[in-house]
């Protein structure tokens, strides 16, 4: 069972939309491998889209902070907020039918409270001037806890009316 069986893509794409409305949030829902089944980034900042476009970016922070996340979300069958190594926010719900894992949907690239970016880190990583990653994050909004949490609780109960509406099930 894949997340097309449970609703077709312009669902999930319906979905990635509201959580980028209420949020700001880089909304995505990825499978089971970690992969977005929608190609269709909505950066909130200036950053992200830098660090995504480097190999080292890519599968040192966003890609190790969504597997490591997800697989506690898939786990503890919770929602999971925390930061990213560069130090924006990952919040990640899981999918599941039953017992079966299908993949996570969430967002990512607003400072959580009152967090601040890594530069250092992000330099490091993906060789960028740490000037140039300062410049980049200039602007980076926030989310409050609070407000994640909220957000995580809209997403958790939106993805349980599509499983509970799913063909797959009947």
């Amino acid at each position: 069972m894949e997340l097309i069986d449970i609703c077709p893509l312009e669902t999930w794409a319906t979905l990635e939309n509201e959580i980028y409305e209420k949020s700001g949030l880089n909304p995505a829902v990825y499978d089971t491998e970690g992969v977005r089944i929608n190609a269709n980034p909505r950066w909130p900042n200036r950053l992200c889209p830098q660090i995504k476009a480097s190999s080292k970016g890519q599968s040192f922070i966003c890609a190790t902070a969504h597997m490591n996340l997800a697989n506690q979300a898939r786990q503890e069958r919770q929602p999971v907020i925390e930061e990213c190594d560069a130090g924006m926010i990952k919040l990640v719900v899981p999918i599941f039918v039953g017992d079966n894992f299908l993949g996570t949907v969430g967002g990512c690239g607003q400072l959580l409270d009152d967090g601040e970016v890594d530069t250092f880190l992000v330099n490091k990583t993906t060789g960028l001037d740490e000037q140039q990653v300062a410049l980049l994050a200039e602007g980076t909004s926030a989310i409050t806890t609070a407000q994640a949490e909220s957000l995580a609780h809209f997403i958790a109960e939106r993805v349980a009316s599509l499983v509970s509406n799913c063909r797959c099930q009947q």
